[in-house]
């Protein structure tokens, strides 16, 4: 029975003033993040002694990642990009490297796992080796790049004489939920919406990308008009003409982000990955071809798993009152999101607003779409 022990690390809070990252600060983390999870083995409830047995006897733990797209913000890139492709693939091999050697550093003092004897870590082969075996056994290229950054030759030696602690070390989870409360973005998804709305038992929380005010502020941009106008548009910046292009670029939202980036970004972390990483994948409107064409790569690309295949929803109950309110102060969304003077136009006293039973099943599809559980017009 496999049992989930997951930790994540907060990939913008370890990079320099400059945008590097910061390796100490990075394995000091790490090495903190693997002993605790490897003491959750140890003090963890069972609800079956088949888990327990499975836990007690592989030791695995699930060190994850989030706050990629935030990470890239600072270092000034956009997701779909080369930069940001190479920095998936530095990052994931440093945060491997130190994750592996605190494992089995931890076997040293603590002994490995007991059924460490003939397993890949016994036979010295690390995640990156199994790219070749992969591509033996399929018959055909896999198509990533070999090679890293770091010195492996130590790390090899030590886990030879040493041992692991845990079977497996590495899983980037989804975060959704922990990475609002902790003001990072969602594992190494790009960014959903630039502005909306999360709706959950607690009620509706404005979800905003605080890089993106800090950006429009810089260029004397940010006010109510363009509050309304990112809500207008469900945070998407194409349509708004008085944001720049180089921002338009930077702050492009996961639906219209090429997948090919994604995809890519995905295979340089998977090398280094002795687990699985959640990789979900973006797409207005599913087609057959363009479905094909996605998974094909991902396969070709040695991508172990994807996780949920994400589309646009049908439809979204915010404009109206977005544009209610526009009305209020004197303006009004033309048919073309360009914003219209209006004269005598003035808000209803105690006027309040109706949830119609469509309008609650629209709110509801949005919150599945997200993942989540609406509970806001219940």
């Amino acid at each position: 029975t496999a049992v989930c022990n997951l930790g994540s690390v907060i990939l913008d809070t370890h990079l320099k003033p400059d945008g590097s990252l910061d390796h100490a600060r990075l394995r000091e983390t790490i090495r903190v993040a693997v002993r605790a999870l490897d003491n959750v083995i140890d003090i963890n409830f069972y609800p079956t002694v088949a888990a327990k047995t499975a836990n007690l006897r592989h030791r695995p733990i699930g060190l994850g990642v989030m706050g990629l797209a935030h990470a890239l913000y600072l270092r000034g890139h956009a997701f779909a990009s080369p930069e940001a492709v190479e920095f998936s693939d530095e990052a994931m091999e440093a945060i491997a490297y130190y994750a592996y050697e605190a494992s089995s550093d931890l076997a040293a003092e603590r002994g490995p796992y007991s059924s460490y004897r003939g397993s890949k870590w016994d036979r010295g082969l690390l995640p990156q080796d199994t790219l070749d075996l992969l591509e033996r056994e399929r018959g055909v290229p896999v198509e990533v790049p070999r090679g890293g950054r770091l010195e492996w030759a130590p790390l090899r030696a030590k886990i030879a004489r040493q041992g692991m602690r845990n079977s497996n070390v590495i899983a980037i989870a989804p975060t959704a939920t922990i990475s609002n409360i902790t003001a990072t973005s969602p594992c190494i998804e790009p960014t959903y919406k630039n502005l909306f709305v999360k709706s959950n038992l607690s009620g509706e929380f404005i979800v905003q990308n605080p890089f993106l005010v800090k950006d429009l502020k810089a260029r004397g941009l940010w006010d109510q008009d363009m509050i309304d106008n990112l809500k207008y548009f469900d945070g998407e910046l194409r349509d708004i003409e008085r944001i720049p292009a180089d921002l338009k670029t930077k702050y492009l939202t996961a639906f219209d982000i090429d997948s090919k980036w994604i995809i890519e970004a995905a295979a340089r972390r998977q090398k280094w990955i002795d687990q699985s990483q959640s990789v979900n994948l973006w797409i207005k409107t599913p087609d057959l071809k363009t479905l094909s064409h996605m998974y094909r790569q991902a396969w070709h690309a040695g991508l172990k798993t994807t996780y949920y295949l994400r589309s646009l929803g049908a439809s979204n109950i915010e404009k109206a009152t977005v544009a209610a309110r526009k009305e209020v102060r004197g303006v009004a969304a033309g048919g073309d999101g360009r914003q219209r003077p209006t004269e005598g136009v003035e808000p209803e006293a105690g006027a309040r607003r109706t949830i119609t039973e469509e309008q609650k099943q629209a709110c509801s599809l949005e919150a599945m779409r997200r993942g989540e559980t609406c509970e806001a017009c219940q």
